[in-house]
């Protein structure tokens, strides 16, 4: 491996606190400016969101508000995460600035397209919840009311169960990510996850019937695209794994191209 250049110097311990700290509020601050953006429009927010609900909802049925502060908090605190999500690709590029400076040029190359797809594929598998999942979930349940129950689901249990499966699918959808990570580096490789593929079919069903509510009809829905994405992983980590061994070895002592740049103090 190469040798550091002399006249780079290691960054301070507290240098590193410094900067993280700074990173942190940066995302804090993405956070809340986009929260300040959207405040104006936390009821056009929740009513977006509860709309694959009131579509099944019976004729003349409404959503209820079952605490007196929840019309009001309700909608903010779902303006909130939303804020949040939004900021995801903020946070991240802060994260990705505090590493960066540690990492390889080919750890970069690899990294970067990681970086991406994840947040993508958290994106993806949102919208997914919203657009596949939720109709097909809440049309099941107003069809299984009971006779005599008229389906009216108060709003604070009903962002409840919605931020869980959105997050739940979002988390699911990193999958590939994490597949394509641990092959490249090498914690494990292509064959054996191949072997355990009837555990982890297995695993996916746990996890959904952990994450989302206890329904067999959302836990399949969450576990079938987990098994699905873990095969993307799978044939996307073997090429990552070739491409890796096709790369020239580490240069000799006297050439620092690859070395990860240290930041002065």
């Amino acid at each position: 491996m190469s040798a550091i250049p002399e006249n780079d110097q290691p960054m301070p311990l507290v240098s590193h606190l410094t900067e993280l700290r700074t990173r942190l509020l940066r995302c804090v601050a993405a956070v809340f400016v986009i929260f300040a953006g959207l405040f104006a429009f936390t009821q056009q927010i929740y009513t977006f969101v509860s709309t694959p609900l009131r579509e099944y909802l019976p004729v003349g049925a409404t959503m209820i508000a079952t605490d007196v502060s929840s019309p009001f908090l309700t909608p903010l605190k779902l303006t909130m995460m939303v804020s949040l999500f939004l900021a995801i690709p903020v946070i991240l590029h802060q994260i990705w600035g505090f590493i960066a400076p540690g990492l390889y040029k080919h750890e970069k190359r690899i990294a970067v397209p990681l970086l991406v797809s994840s947040i993508l594929l958290f994106y993806t598998g949102m919208a997914f919840a919203y657009f596949f999942v939720f109709p097909l979930i809440f049309k099941f349940f107003a069809a299984a009311t009971p006779a005599g129950v008229e389906m009216m689901t108060d709003i604070t249990s009903y962002l409840d169960f919605v931020m869980t499966l959105f997050f739940a699918f979002g988390v699911a959808f990193e999958i590939p990510v994490a597949v394509v990570l641990l092959v490249w580096i090498g914690v494990v490789d292509v064959a054996y996850l191949k072997k355990i593929r009837p555990y982890v079919i297995i695993g996916c069903f746990v996890v959904g019937m952990i994450l989302t509510p206890p329904d067999i009809f959302s836990q399949t829905l969450l576990a079938v695209p987990m098994w699905l994405l873990f095969e993307i992983g799978i044939l996307f980590g073997g090429l990552v794994r070739k491409r890796r061994e096709e790369e020239p070895e580490d240069q000799p002592v006297d050439d620092h191209n690859d070395q990860p740049p240290a930041t002065q103090a």
